[in-house]
């Protein structure tokens, strides 16, 4: 099959439904990636104890939609970086179920240098609709094609001029990436430093979905008591790369009822993570 240029005509191409299902090994998987250890996080991670499943695995069934849009857009994976990612739950994430995916491209902007992609999926089950992903995607030397450069995103969601009322620190391990890549993401410029080479990189940097587990994982446990029912959606840009090894410093300002404005940095104060917010009940 074909695959079709970047451009504006891409706007509203939807991809076949897929069928997902997962277990609770994969779940278990997946926070292990993310960063759970025992013993704070058995809930996650041991059967004992659940497992609960944490409200950012929905990025991986979840990305079925990238998944769908690889197939039909014509990209180089090495040119790929992820811009921007948001979920919204209207349920708990089940321990094993099979679901229903439904992906769609929301957007096509040209910045010049590079082509940003927006893709949406939802997922499905007997119950109807259990979550919504979004992501859009950053394709370096896709531009160019004469499309409009889009909105700017300045201003939204910028962390307070104030201490923040929570941070959490977590250490990013050497075998991070090689965990973390078996949920699904297994783009090689996260684990082969000659791939990574290729795409411009030094070596092989944390998935940005990685650090975004590892980010909405400490939201969970400072917001929510680590209860995944009362966590509704989080949304944030990627901002820059994480090594393993790296601290992931996960900064959060309360901004009012059941919201707050969170920052991801390393702990050289670089940020990774901005523009980020979650929601959650109270």
């Amino acid at each position: 099959m074909d695959k079709k240029p970047i451009s504006n005509e891409l706007v509203g191409l939807a991809f076949e439904p897929r069928e997902v299902s997962w277990t609770q090994k994969d779940v278990m998987l997946y926070a292990l990636g993310a960063g759970a250890r025992p013993e704070n996080d058995l809930d996650f991670i041991y059967e004992g104890k659940g497992p609960n499943v944490l409200p950012t695995y929905a990025v991986i069934p979840g990305g079925v939609g990238l998944g769908g849009m690889m197939g039909k857009v014509d990209m180089k994976l090495e040119m790929l970086l992820h811009g921007e990612q948001s979920i919204e739950l209207y349920r708990p994430l089940p321990p094993s179920a099979t679901v229903t995916v439904v992906g769609r491209i929301t957007e096509v902007w040209d910045k010049g240098k590079a082509a940003v992609l927006g893709v949406e999926s939802v997922a499905s089950d007997a119950d109807g609709e259990l979550f919504k992903t979004h992501a859009t995607l950053f394709v370096r030397g896709a531009g160019g094609f004469g499309g409009e450069r889009g909105p700017s995103s300045a201003g939204i969601n910028v962390a307070p001029d104030r201490a923040p009322d929570i941070i959490v620190e977590d250490v990013t391990r050497p075998e991070q990436g090689a965990i973390y890549r078996l949920s699904g993401d297994s783009n090689p410029i996260h684990i082969d430093p000659d791939f990574a080479k290729l795409g411009g990189f030094g070596r092989p940097f944390v998935h940005g979905l990685c650090t975004y587990g590892f980010i909405g994982r400490a939201a969970l446990k400072a917001l929510c008591g680590n209860d995944p029912s009362k966590f509704r959606s989080f949304s944030g840009r990627f901002a820059d790369q994480v090594y393993f090894g790296d601290t992931i410093v996960t900064k959060i300002w309360k901004t009012g009822a059941g919201e707050a404005i969170i920052q991801g940095e390393t702990q050289k104060g670089k940020i990774v993570l901005s523009q980020a917010k979650v929601t959650y009940g109270e």
